[in-house]
């Protein structure tokens, strides 16, 4: 029976949606102790090519720098090129500090381990720039009215009204798609998996392999190029 419905649920829905109410049913049927009830998730083999849907371009980078220098948002302006042309996670741009600018590099603890993001010179300049006409003396650079750090929550919902404004796709535009933007561009220039890892402050290479993979437009590219139909 539950077998039969499986079957049902494939017919209709998508396999993640599947796996969702399949999961469901497999807790509801752990708490009854009925585990002869129990049916397998749907396996699904890792892609060997990115989703274009939620990719943000790099034009459509330069389209959301341009939207947010157009309409006098100077802050937003430079965290967005801050995530772009380091990799740095959302919550480690606290630690993007008027005195990290001296030395030209941000030392920041996140998930439960210390790391150097280095801050390439161009980048660092403009950021000093910044700081002297907003006067912030001391401490973060990205602080809201108040004078606290902006949290994810402060930059999910900038960049999204920056998005309407871009004429870029809202669900293109969120802040950890910046750091994908970066893995992304870096590993198509320099093709070194292990120093992107290091990069990104992960500790599994496995992880930093999604930003090895080519879209699915570029794969067909490929293969299109081998020469094998005639």
């Amino acid at each position: 029976m539950v077998l039969s419905y499986k079957e049902y649920l494939k017919g209709r829905y998508a396999v993640s949606s599947v796996n969702s109410m399949l999961a469901a049913l497999r807790y509801f049927f752990a708490g009854l102790d009925w585990y002869d009830c129990m049916v397998k998730m749907i396996k699904v083999q890792q892609n060997s090519f990115r989703s274009q849907d939620r990719e943000l371009s790099k034009t459509e980078y330069l389209r959301l720098l341009q939207a947010a220098q157009c309409k006098g948002d100077e802050r937003l302006y430079m965290l967005m090129q801050t995530i772009g042309a380091t990799g740095i996670r959302v919550s480690e741009l606290r630690f993007v500090t008027v005195e990290s600018l001296k030395k030209g590099q941000v030392n920041a603890y996140s998930k439960g381990k210390m790391r150097t993001v280095l801050l390439p010179g161009t980048l660092c300049r403009k950021l000093k720039e910044y700081v002297r006409k907003t006067e912030i003396k001391k401490g973060s650079i990205f602080v809201t009215k108040s004078g606290r750090p902006m949290d994810r929550s402060n930059i999910f919902h900038a960049m999204k009204a920056l998005a309407r404004e871009a004429g870029v796709q809202e669900k293109k535009v969120f802040p950890h798609n910046l750091r994908h933007l970066f893995a992304c561009t870096y590993y198509k220039i320099r093709k070194d998996i292990i120093h992107l890892a290091d990069m990104l402050g992960h500790s599994n290479i496995n992880t930093t392999r999604i930003y090895t993979l080519v879209s699915g437009k570029e794969q067909i590219r490929q293969i299109d190029g081998l020469g094998l139909v005639v």
